[in-house]
């Protein structure tokens, strides 16, 4: 009986260390599925953005795809007005041999500058404003003191734009402030 009374003293301490060991296991289990949990739920975040930012880039691809389009197309047009532009500057407005002609090249003129707006193809014409390197380029540069140095003198080609965008920079001479003029030899005298 005295070793029935052991055995039933040995076995609440014994049992109850059992309870704590199979708790701390239970407990590092719990903590261990925690983390698990924790970053699977991070994964999924990460996919769901990783998704969202997909589509996104998706759909401004296809939005600049429709905005620009038409920049080879536009690209070989741009040769055609500069050619009617450059033969109504050479023929005469008075001259009344050539006038129906000039008139049809006007005409022609205009409706391919409405197409070209219709589309948002604008005309860069810098002439008087400060030089951009952005849509602009130089082809040369002369001194002048009727204007700013750094200002479009001269236009050679216009530049266009397709929806704001590049689509070719406007050729101009540029402006620069005169030489100081050495002095002479009498001057110096």
């Amino acid at each position: 009986m005295a070793d029935e009374q052991t055995l039933d003293t040995q076995t609440p301490d014994a049992n109850s260390a059992a309870e704590t060991a199979s708790g701390d296991d239970l407990a590092a289990r719990v903590q261990v599925l925690e983390e698990q949990l924790a970053a699977a739920q991070d994964q999924s975040l990460r996919a769901v953005a990783e998704l969202q930012n997909i589509r996104r880039r998706a759909e401004q691809d296809v939005e600049k795809a429709h905005k620009f389009a038409l920049e080879r197309f536009a690209n070989d047009l741009l040769p055609v007005v500069d050619s009617l532009e450059r033969g109504l500057e050479m023929t005469s407005a008075t001259d009344e041999a050539i006038k129906p002609v000039r008139e049809g090249m006007e005409l022609t003129l205009k409706l391919f500058h409405d197409t070209l707006k219709r589309f948002q193809v604008e005309a860069v014409d810098p002439h008087g404003t400060p030089f951009n390197p952005e849509h602009h380029q130089a082809m040369a540069m002369e001194e002048s003191t009727h204007v700013e140095p750094g200002s479009v003198l001269k236009v050679f080609q216009k530049g266009y734009l397709l929806n704001g965008r590049l689509l070719r920079p406007a050729m101009v001479v540029v402006s620069k402030a005169p030489s100081a003029t050495p002095p002479s030899i009498d001057e110096q005298a």
